[in-house]
């Protein structure tokens, strides 16, 4: 079976699409990712990729976006847009995506398109080439009101490419625990593909002190810097070792507390398996690795999804939400200590654990018709 997978050009986006991906390569299917722009660097490490939007540039239609929408804008930077900004910049990101997504179909016939919500370009053209499409969930939202208010946008694209509607899939695939957010689909679980980098001997194992880990955003633009700021300020103030993963220049290049360490790329996952907790800028994909490891979380409340996310995050009870600028030493001292967090972190780890991994969809995705 030839499986083609629609991304969209964001590294977040990809990464939570190839466990599975990878499970069908393993079991001797043939599979290419196409996608663009910063998504073909994380696909390419682990398997085929077809950059389908040679010129793409997300920066360009996101700032044209909020010229256009100013409104709109300024809900989506406090995180109160819901799906009106997001359908605004991914209907425009897969206007740019479907010629090559179609052409892509068209030359390499795949038995299956497998795509994300934010990829309804890999719909269109399993549609245009007469295919079974999966959506793939890699978000805590219910997908199917991702495609929906996507696919809205893409009026021009479907007449160009005489396709009358993007039906619903053949099937979806969830990978939110239930207790987190139920979604549509068979339920897999979230599995991230560790990627880039090498994890130092130091982080292999728990320390003398608890050890937060602080990440940021894969996605430069506004908050990206996330949290990292506000956490060196309370550091000193705060009995636990914190390790900034990716620091930027600026932050990298300043006098940092005694008990603040700054690392490149790592696999995060790892990492965490000997952490305490992590602060990270509310993106899924760290909400579901703290998740996954089990281990208490503050998220912060920003821009686009990120004020959703850590909402959910908080009322499970397995972490803070906290806007990045307001942390403070009494929020990272509860976030080493409070034991009700790393109780409900642990139920939500074990919940994850309990569902099929992503090997057990590889014969329901051989049956898809």
């Amino acid at each position: 079976m030839r499986v083609l997978v629609a991304s969209a050009p964001l590294v977040g986006h990809v990464l939570p699409l190839l466990p599975l991906s990878l499970a069908l390569r393993d079991a001797g299917h043939e599979v290419l990712v196409a996608t663009a722009a910063d998504g073909l660097g994380a696909a390419r490490a682990a398997l085929p990729v077809r950059d389908v939007a040679p010129r793409f540039d997300f920066g360009r239609i996101a700032r044209r976006v909020m010229v256009r929408h100013p409104l709109i804008a300024r809900a989506e930077l406090a995180g109160t847009g819901g799906t009106r900004g997001a359908a605004l910049l991914f209907g425009q990101v897969n206007d740019e995506l479907a010629d090559g997504m179609v052409a892509l179909a068209e030359e390499w016939s795949p038995d299956l398109v497998l795509h994300e919500p934010f990829a309804v370009a890999g719909a269109l053209a399993a549609a245009r080439v007469g295919v079974p499409a999966v959506r793939h969930e890699n978000s805590l939202f219910d997908g199917r009101e991702l495609v929906r208010v996507t696919a809205e946008r893409l009026t021009d694209a479907l007449r160009r490419h005489r396709v009358d509607a993007i039906g619903p899939p053949a099937a979806a695939i969830a990978v939110s625990p239930p207790s987190l957010i139920a979604q549509d689909g068979w339920p897999m679980r979230y599995d991230a593909y560790v990627g880039a980098g090498e994890l130092p001997d130091w982080l292999r194992e728990p320390g003398p002190r608890p050890r937060v880990l602080v990440s940021r955003s894969t996605v430069t633009g506004p908050g990206s810097a996330g949290p990292m700021a506000a956490v060196v300020a309370a550091a000193s103030a705060v009995d636990a070792e914190f390790v900034l993963v990716r620091p930027d220049r600026r932050m990298s290049a300043s006098a940092l507390p005694p008990n603040v360490r700054t690392v490149d790329w790592i696999p995060l996952p790892a990492a965490l398996s000997a952490g305490a907790a992590l602060v990270h800028h509310g993106g899924a994909g760290s909400v579901l690795a703290a998740l996954v490891a089990g281990v208490p979380q503050l998220a912060t409340v920003g821009a686009g999804d990120r004020r959703y996310n850590a909402t959910l995050v908080a009322d499970r009870g397995a972490g803070i939400a906290v806007p990045a600028r307001k942390i403070t030493a009494p929020d990272l001292t509860r976030l080493v200590t409070d034991a009700a967090l790393a109780d409900a972190a642990g139920q939500v780890s074990r919940e994850i654990a309990a569902m099929p991994p992503p090997a057990a969809l590889v014969a329901r995705l051989e049956s898809v018709r």
